[in-house]
């Protein structure tokens, strides 16, 4: 699968194509990946690093093996440091399990491959003063203006077409 058939995809196109065995997840995850590491030095989307490999999910749910982020607020999953955009929370806290939203992204097999950036414990409709992680979060369409927020890192990856979908919540209008 090149870049290309990757972004001709939605995440139901994707899981079709897997399900069907017409691609592998692991040829997936890889374009996700690369698609990942060649927009995130501009965009500033990813919270931290990608994951060398996705998150544990299910093989058989809906969406498994379709490529997914996290953001870094609400979505816990169990050993990977959440700061939810704060630096109160150091380096991150580590939670011994997944919160329940995160449980669900795996039984339906999403392929978490990194967490995204959000305002100071989302409190903001910008992602661009996440001082948590020492950068901007830049919107892909115009990169001198923010994807907003405060699902911003998300926003930022599925715009850039790195990944077909990704984890964001809503306390005010903002999705």
């Amino acid at each position: 699968m090149d870049i290309n058939d990757y972004t001709a995809h939605d995440a139901t196109g994707l899981a079709r194509l897997i399900a069907d065995r017409q691609v592998s997840p692991a040829e997936v995850h890889d374009v996700a990946a690369r698609a990942i590491d060649a927009v995130d030095p501009v965009l500033g989307a990813v919270a931290g690093e990608r994951f060398a490999t996705p998150l544990d999910h299910s093989s058989d749910g809906p969406f498994a093996g379709v490529p997914f982020a996290i953001k870094d607020l609400i979505a816990h999953a169990a050993g990977v440091p959440q700061r939810n955009g704060s630096r109160l929370f150091g380096d991150g806290l580590v939670p011994a399990e997944d919160t329940y939203l995160m449980a669900r992204f795996r039984r339906a097999g999403l392929a978490t491959m990194a967490v995204t950036t959000t305002p100071e414990l989302g409190f903001n409709a910008s992602t661009e003063a996440a001082a948590a992680y020492g950068r901007p979060t830049r919107n892909p369409w115009d990169t001198d203006r923010s994807p907003g927020g405060s699902s911003g890192g998300s926003a930022a990856l599925v715009a850039a077409g790195a990944l077909p979908m990704a984890h964001a919540n809503d306390g005010g209008g903002s999705i």
